[in-house]
């Protein structure tokens, strides 16, 4: 009883919030693209995201351009994305092509934005 009424009171702080995701106990949140994104969706989420925001750390030479292949590039550019419009479940959705994460998505020198 305790867990249904922990998540109804986390569902209302949400709808209060006007639906932004919220850190609870200090919990971040990345976009990712789902592994199932075919290449075509992969392509139109990066030109889509990359319109809206500043995604030169996927440029080459910089730290998330490894590994160069539109799986990465997607999630890096979505999360930009995502994180830049303030981290609302609408601005992970990317026409079912994404997932909300809570585990740090970063690698070597390429920190994923909270």
């Amino acid at each position: 009883m305790a867990k249904v009424a922990a998540f109804f009171f986390i569902l209302l702080l949400s709808l209060i919030s006007g639906g932004n995701l919220i850190m609870v106990n200090g919990q971040k949140t990345w976009c990712v693209a789902k592994p199932s994104s075919d290449q075509a969706t992969l392509l139109v989420n990066i030109n889509y995201a990359c319109s809206h925001v500043d995604c030169s750390i996927m440029n080459k030479g910089c730290p998330c351009y490894a590994p160069d292949n539109l799986m990465n590039h997607a999630s890096i550019a979505m999360n930009i994305y995502y994180q830049s419009k303030g981290r609302n479940q609408w601005d992970c959705d990317f026409r079912g092509s994404a997932l909300i994460v809570i585990t740090d998505p970063s690698y070597g020198n390429c920190i994923y934005a909270n």
